[in-house]
């Protein structure tokens, strides 16, 4: 992964650097430019230059808090886990005809060997390793690894942008299929945010015929409707509750908004939580017993860049009208405090500039 630092051979490669730029997290609410050695390749990976990284809200989480749950900044670490960029150099496993693609990078290295990965769960392997996510360093610098077979040649006609929110995008992919959405569902998404916006594009995509969101925010209401949503709702004055909808999936992270949305839900369907949001929440326990509710939790994806790869190429879902700030690899820590700046949806970093 991206948090080695030492420099080995590679098979294939040719004039690269001894070192790179990185944009380091020293404690919150610090971030500094340093020098560090190019990260070391073992056999099965691939180096990878990278070209345009998207800002995450755990990303700003981590800046602003220096943790999530039990995952603590005690170290500097390098943020950044929605990535794309061309493979530099390759490990003496790799065909060294690698080199030169651009690629995707599903940022996380399972161990492929436990219970939950040999079930097909790989996300859920208790000792993954995933950028950005302490110890491990993330994507805000110049050149990454990656295990060979999660770095996913891209064409040409998707964008370095579009091809590093393939990430957010998976998030969208898996809610979609943790709710069981398929032609003519009915769906409602709390939070028209990045996330809900993805997970609205992803739900038509998918096949739904009704795509309800809501949010307080009017401006993000409208632009969930020109970007997959069908019905937009003020969720301060207009009611949820009844809809008797197929599935509701949470992108907001707000337990009065969970709460609603469940019981917006009709018999059989589903709740997927995607937002990050309190720990502990209330939830209403007779209403999901008495109509046989599924509850779920999203960690993360499997198996879920080929299709956001094929989704893309066909046009079926737009990533690029979601960048809304771009900024330098030295202007990492103005690209985390932007997300509070008005209009502001998705912030992405290149660290080449």
């Amino acid at each position: 992964m991206a948090s080695q630092t030492a420099v080995s051979s590679e098979r294939g490669n040719q004039a690269l650097p001894a070192t790179m730029r990185a944009a380091v997290l020293q404690s919150q609410h610090e971030m500094t430019m340093e020098t560090l050695p190019l990260p070391a390749l073992e056999p099965n990976q691939v180096l990878v230059q990278v070209s345009a990284v998207g800002v995450c809200g755990s990303d700003v989480h981590y800046y602003e808090h220096g943790r999530i749950g039990d995952y603590v900044v005690d170290h500097p670490l390098i943020l950044g886990h929605e990535l794309a960029g061309k493979i530099a150099a390759v490990g003496s496993s790799v065909d060294s005809s690698r080199i030169g693609q651009r690629v995707a990078v599903e940022p996380q290295r399972p161990c492929r060997t436990c219970a939950q990965c040999k079930a097909g769960r790989y996300n859920l392997c208790p000792d993954i390793e995933f950028y950005a996510t302490p110890p491990v360093n993330g994507a805000f610098c110049e050149f990454v690894t990656i295990e060979s077979d999660f770095a996913f040649p891209i064409p040409d006609s998707i964008s370095d942008e579009a091809a590093a929110l393939i990430e957010p995008l998976s998030v969208g992919l898996w809610a979609c299929e943790r709710a069981g959405i398929r032609p003519g569902s009915r769906v409602l998404i709390a939070g028209a945010g990045p996330i809900g916006v993805i997970v609205a594009q992803a739900a038509r995509a998918f096949g739904a015929s009704e795509i309800y969101i809501s949010d307080i925010a009017e401006e993000r209401l409208e632009f969930a409707l020109e970007h997959g949503a069908t019905k937009a709702l003020n969720a301060a004055t207009d009611p949820v509750e009844g809809l008797d909808v197929d599935a509701f999936i949470d992108a907001s992270g707000a337990p009065s908004a969970v709460r609603s949305g469940i019981k917006s839900v009709a018999p059989a369907g589903h709740v997927i939580l995607v937002g990050l949001g309190a720990d502990d929440i209330e939830l209403p326990v007779s209403y999901i017993q008495n109509r046989e509710i599924w509850l779920s939790g999203v960690f993360r994806y499997t198996n879920t860049w080929p299709l956001a790869i094929e989704l893309l190429e066909a046009g079926k879902v737009d990533l690029d009208i979601l960048v809304t700030g771009r900024y330098s690899l030295s202007e990492s820590e103005q690209a985390l405090k932007s997300g509070k700046q008005p209009g502001q949806l998705k912030a992405v970093v290149y660290p080449g500039r």
